[in-house]
């Protein structure tokens, strides 16, 4: 054994002199953890009126002052300029808009003092002849949403109700600077980020420009969002959920409204489940498109379909129905009424779809293993979208004549420095003969041959899918000799609504057969070695991990991330309360369905695998109680764990710095247990 231990020592350091000579040949480095904080976030292209720029979001990394910033950027159509609209270090600038006369762009953002940070992001405006940008509102309680009326005189506002926890002393009966108790009285009465859901609402207001005079638009007890005008501009057509108890179903539906004050909102859909997305207007103002989900039962697995319901009332058409695929917005009318375009999720990867507004076959404008999403239309028929891949991150390209041409290069220059992985499409069939369809990522100095250290690392949702686009984590792993397996499981988005549905009120089952059989593929492969093997996810990913360890033992090392193993002790602590009541039903109307999903925890004993375990401390979606109870449980049964809680975090880990800790977590903890002498 010594010696053949000796012969593979040298076989490795003869292939890593190989590959770093091959690296230095080219000039490329592998990528690392430091470089996280030099990839920037693309997004929300908005073209301009005149067509000749797009306007856009960049997410940075300030590691010294360890937090993310959000800034306005411009890039010509030919792409020949690139131009930084906005530079403030303390405040994120989002959702630009143009003004129709394109001499202005509107964006939200919360500058100022502490008081003014307080109050809620803003509408502030820029002058495309230069200057600074000037606030325009001044609003309690924030904006949420903005769209410019037709004629560019004023705007349609979504702004929150203002919290009177906020200024206690200003709050009737009572008088002091302690905040004051939260009183809550709703069904569903906890929202990750928000917190505690007191009787605050969204509302539509408008915003005169000439005068700065807002004017409520709706009021009451139910929110309005969305905002969308009429091209006549008379109209707002907007979403909302006016069912008798609203916070039990998923029942929003489009509704339009009068553009003025004392107007009553009429509604144009009743399908009884989710309608939304923003409404578009077609040209001629006949029509609206949007999106429609699924009854509320359904509404945690929804594939959204493209549908068309006359501006005057009358029923619904479904065009991406027979497509069999989610459809997402923005949703795009063409220049002449005639079409409609909008974004399509397919077996991962995604495309722009464009489908005639009376009905008919929808064709794919692009193509190739790629993600494009986002959609802003030029008046000739050219779009600006945003579009990545496996190796390169999302930029803002032209779509035109079919072709897409690269707009943006806030990632180009990091990316030319890196030796990145390409990703390859992988099908197994599971016990039950179902087809599941993956992605792998292999180290850029894959040797076919080999048996390497595999990663399952499980997407959350679960509807979702992993997908041709970048992803910083599957080039680490893969960068530190991991062939990293993502898996599309059942109840995934891309594969049609019967695979989407596959696991409704059944969590943990098919998926896990679905996982394990692609695992069993690649070790039957040559790929993977069997012994060692690793796995982990976050949210539903996380949850997903704690039913493939307690499932199958052959993992030396696991993370959850955000997850649990006891749904029903997550009664009534979560955001979800709908879709347990809709989907699993109360526990006290049948406890068995509860159990069934229950399994990693009740049967803890179940699990050899070391699993590290982590979460935000003030997640309301996935509360990091799920973690806690499953550490508890394997540090009762001496398996190896170890549970990390980021103070602060909520479901999503945003802070820089415990983005990067956590990334570093979980290679130390696969290392640990995966990596051998000759590994």
């Amino acid at each position: 054994m010594t010696h053949s231990r000796r012969h593979a020592g040298v076989a490795l350091v003869l292939a890593l002199c190989a590959v770093t000579g091959a690296l230095a040949q080219n000039g490329k480095r592998p990528i690392h953890l430091n470089d996280l904080a030099r990839l920037k976030t693309v997004g929300d292209p908005q073209v301009s009126p005149d067509g000749k720029w797009v306007a856009y979001t960049v997410g940075a990394v300030d590691a010294e002052k360890d937090k993310r910033d959000t800034d306005l950027w411009m890039a010509s159509w030919d792409g020949a300029e690139q131009l930084r609209l906005t530079t403030t270090p303390d405040s994120n600038e989002t959702v630009p808009r143009w003004s129709p006369d394109n001499r202005y762009l509107a964006f939200l953002s919360a500058r100022g003092d502490e008081t003014q940070k307080k109050a809620g992001a803003q509408v502030w405006l820029l002058n495309r002849a230069g200057g600074e940008a000037q606030q325009l509102t001044n609003i309690k309680g924030g904006v949420a949403e903005l769209a410019w009326s037709p004629d560019g005189k004023r705007l349609a506002l979504a702004v929150d109700d203002p919290d009177p926890n906020d200024d206690p002393e200003k709050k009737d009966n009572w008088k002091r600077k302690t905040a004051p108790p939260i009183v809550v009285d709703r069904y569903h009465f906890k929202q990750d980020r928000e917190g505690f859901l007191q009787s605050l609402r969204s509302h539509l207001v408008i915003f005169d420009l000439e005068s700065r005079n807002t004017e409520p638009l709706t009021q009451g007890a139910f929110d309005e969002r969305l905002p969308s005008w009429s091209p006549d501009g008379r109209s707002i057509a907007f979403v909302s959920n006016r069912s008798a108890d609203a916070d039990r179903n998923e029942d929003t539906n489009i509704f339009v409204i009068e553009a003025r004050t004392g107007a009553e909102p009429r509604a144009l859909t009743s399908f009884s489940g989710s309608d939304g997305g923003r409404p578009a207007w077609s040209p001629d103002g006949a029509s609206i498109a949007y999106l429609q989900g699924e009854e509320t039962r359904e509404a945690e697995y929804s594939q959204n379909k493209v549908a068309i319901v006359p501006a005057a009332g009358g029923p619904s058409r479904l065009l991406t129905l027979p497509l069999d695929r989610p459809a997402s917005g923005p949703i795009v009318w063409s220049a002449d009424g005639r079409s409609v375009l909008c974004n399509v999720a397919d077996d991962r990867v995604a495309y722009v779809a464009r489908m005639p507004a009376p009905g008919g076959p929808v064709e794919r404008l692009t193509s190739g293993r790629e993600v494009v999403t986002g959609l802003s239309r030029r008046d000739d028929g050219a779009f600006a979208v945003v579009r990545s891949t496996a190796t390169s991150a999302g930029e803002v390209f032209a779509l035109e004549n079919g072709a897409l041409r690269q707009l943006s290069h806030q990632n180009d220059a990091l990316l030319s420095e890196l030796q990145l992985a390409p990703a390859e499409d992988f099908s197994s069939r599971s016990k039950d003969g179902v087809e599941v369809h993956s992605i792998v990522v292999k180290p850029a100095s894959y040797a076919a041959g080999r048996k390497y250290p595999m990663l399952l690392i499980i997407h959350g949702g679960p509807n979702g899918q992993d997908a041709h686009a970048f992803s910083f984590d599957r080039q680490l792993f893969a960068a530190n000799g991991y062939v990293v397996l993502s898996v599309n499981y059942r109840g995934s988005s891309g594969r049609g609504a019967a695979y989407q549905k596959a696991i409704v009120a059944d969590w943990g089952n098919r998926e896990v057969i679905d996982l394990i059989g692609a695992v069993d593929a690649m070790i039957a492969g040559g790929v993977a070695d069997p012994q060692r093997l690793g796995v982990g996810g976050w949210s539903y990913g996380g949850i997903l991990t704690n039913y493939v360890i307690a499932t199958d033992r052959r993992f030396k090392a696991a993370y959850s991330g955000a997850g649990t193993a006891f749904p029903l002790a997550l009664y009534g602590v979560d955001q979800y309360i709908r879709q347990y009541d809709n989907e699993i039903g109360s526990p006290w109307k049948g406890l068995e369905p509860w159990i069934k999903i229950s399994y990693p925890f009740l049967h803890a004993d179940r699990i050899k695998t070391p699993t590290l375990f982590l979460g935000g401390e003030k997640d309301s979606n996935v509360p990091i109680v799920g973690g806690e109870q499953m550490y508890q449980a394997l540090r009762s049964l001496n398996v190896e764990t170890q549970l990390v809680v980021y103070p602060g975090q909520f479901h999503e880990i945003t802070t820089p710095s415990y983005v990067r800790d956590r990334l570093e977590r979980y290679l130390a903890w696969f290392n640990k247990y995966l990596k051998t002498p000759e590994a």
